[in-house]
């Protein structure tokens, strides 16, 4: 299979996901076919659209290929129909999150080069595209995001941009660099989710005192 058509494969894939976490989102908090849709959009379409806007690329993705915005509805709106007749295993939003973030922070990492040659431009909009969809998913549901809270999220992103980063740099196939840097996003995100692993809270000297 020709390598764009495999990466872009991909990216519909990232979409597809993040829209169905978004719209179990939407399900949490009890809201209405239409807030699952914008919930779906947000988190599918989110990263994305920072990214290009921040990168002063033209038109962001989804308005040149205005497919990625109908997919993601879609996605949504299956996800919400799924709803009503499948159980969604309690932590069905967590997973599809995480591989949404893996997917997109890989995709991420690999446009900016394209666009701009700076490995730690390139590390940090790799992190935004993967999180900023998710950001937005949860001010709007009235929950405190991920990357605010104890959960290996966005360090999970950090580790697989750094991983593209390296791989690019030993001239691999971009659709191998992408592969590789998913896989290491989404092992650590899934590992973090099943062990419980979380990073260290911050706590001062005072606060031990007054325990």
């Amino acid at each position: 299979m020709d390598t764009s058509l495999t990466i872009y494969a991909i990216d519909l894939f990232g979409v597809a996901v993040f829209a169905v976490s978004g719209s179990l989102a939407a399900g949490r908090k009890k809201m209405d076919v239409f807030g699952a849709i914008v919930l779906g959009l947000v988190t599918a379409l989110g990263g994305g659209t920072l990214r290009d806007m921040m990168l002063d690329i033209g038109p962001v993705f989804w308005i040149k290929e205005p497919f990625y915005l109908l997919f993601a509805g879609a996605s949504s709106m299956l996800t919400f129909i799924a709803v009503r007749i499948f159980t969604v295993p309690r932590r069905g939003l967590l997973f599809s999150d995480a591989f949404g973030l893996a997917v997109f922070t890989a995709l991420g990492t690999a446009k900016t080069l394209d666009v701009i040659d700076s490995q730690t431009v390139a590390v940090v909009m790799g992190i935004m595209t993967g999180v900023a969809g998710g950001i937005i998913r949860d001010i709007l549901s009235a929950e405190v995001p991920l990357i605010l809270q104890r959960e290996i999220y966005a360090t999970a992103a950090l580790c697989g941009a750094i991983v593209y980063v390296i791989m690019n740099r030993l001239l691999l196939p971009g659709s191998t660099c992408i592969a590789v840097s998913v896989a290491a996003t989404l092992v650590i995100r899934l590992a973090a989710i099943h062990w419980n692993f979380t990073l260290p809270v911050f706590t001062s000297r005072d606060d031990k005192k007054k325990k």
